[in-house]
């Protein structure tokens, strides 16, 4: 799962730092503010590829999708490219959870087979 939500969280790193460029040319809103909120927004996302596999990290990187939607009330095209990376999100959460239960079964079968020689 650690790396499909790594990897769904580094392209939302990129996306928001996009979408600030465009928040600071068409919002009117102040560029050390844009920034602040962008800059943090990225920091969280890199520092989520970290935690995933604590307790609550899978929840922080739901509010990040939550507040990348959210921001399309600044970026219109945000909208869409938040549903889009919380499909992701959802896809790398779920399937990354049957991976590693198929990993586990197969480590399994395989400590199995070394103890039972034939």
């Amino acid at each position: 799962m650690r790396t499909l939500c790594a990897s769904t969280l580094i392209g939302e790193f990129f996306v928001i730092g996009f979408a600030g460029l465009v928040a600071m040319k068409t919002s009117g809103l102040d560029t050390g503010t844009v920034w602040a909120v962008s800059g943090t927004a990225m920091v969280v996302s890199v520092l989520l590829c970290g935690m995933l596999t604590r307790p609550g990290g899978v929840q922080l990187g739901w509010l990040l999708q939550i507040g990348l939607i959210v921001s399309g009330l600044i970026v219109p095209m945000m909208f869409i490219l938040g549903v889009l990376f919380g499909g992701l999100w959802w896809a790398s959460v779920h399937f990354g959870r049957k991976i590693d239960e198929a990993k586990a079964r197969f480590a399994a079968l395989a400590d199995e087979a070394a103890a039972d020689p034939v």
